[in-house]
């Protein structure tokens, strides 16, 4: 299954966390990793260049680091721009069917705070439920989502852990776990290595 990361971080350089699992990611078989802000530092996108990418894809990995309970700008811009009518979805948008689609993302936050009567209330995935409709739209199926939390106090030993159960995941061989709309906290949690 050939795999691609689409990493959406504006700034990698001082990210110690989404820096790890991309360069573990890089490192697993079948995986290609994009650093979408060196690409596209002006926000101008080759949507031709990024339909192409997609095209060749089995799972698409979408990693970023939370910010403000949603993605950076340049993702958002991403979609807009790469996932067009008639394309990605409509009655001829055709070319993501059956394709994977996983969210990578990085909290600075523990778990605790992304609970029902935690800091920010809601579960990290119910943050998520708008690029979960967009899988459904443009007909890539959902899967569980790879969260890593407290990435201002992790440790070098368990974000070494985290990174080699990333680059593990997303490479596998095997489809991923799809999730539907109506999920508990427990269907994302993901099994220790």
């Amino acid at each position: 299954m050939k795999t691609v990361v689409l990493l959406f971080h504006p700034h990698l350089d001082q990210s110690r966390v989404n820096k790890t699992l991309a360069a573990a990611a890089e490192n697993a078989a079948n995986v290609t990793v994009r650093n979408m802000y060196d690409l596209y530092p002006n926000f101008q996108i080759d949507v031709a260049a990024e339909q192409e990418v997609l095209k060749k894809a089995d799972r698409v990995v979408f990693q970023f680091p939370t910010y403000w309970y949603s993605t950076p700008a340049l993702m958002k811009q991403w979609e807009d721009d790469v996932l067009t009518h008639g394309w990605a979805y409509g009655s001829q948008g055709k070319a993501l069917v059956g394709k994977e689609f996983v969210v990578a993302t990085s909290t600075g936050a523990d778990a605790e705070n992304y609970t029902r009567g935690g800091d920010d209330n809601y579960w990290l995935a119910e943050f998520y439920r708008n690029l979960q409709d967009t899988a459904k739209l443009i007909n890539m199926k959902y899967v569980r989502p790879f969260f890593t939390f407290d990435a201002e106090h992790i440790t070098d030993d368990a974000l070494a852990r985290q990174a080699k159960r990333y680059a593990a995941y997303i490479s596998q061989d095997s489809p991923l776990k799809i999730l539907g709309p109506l999920q508990t906290e427990a269907d994302y949690a993901l099994p220790e290595l």
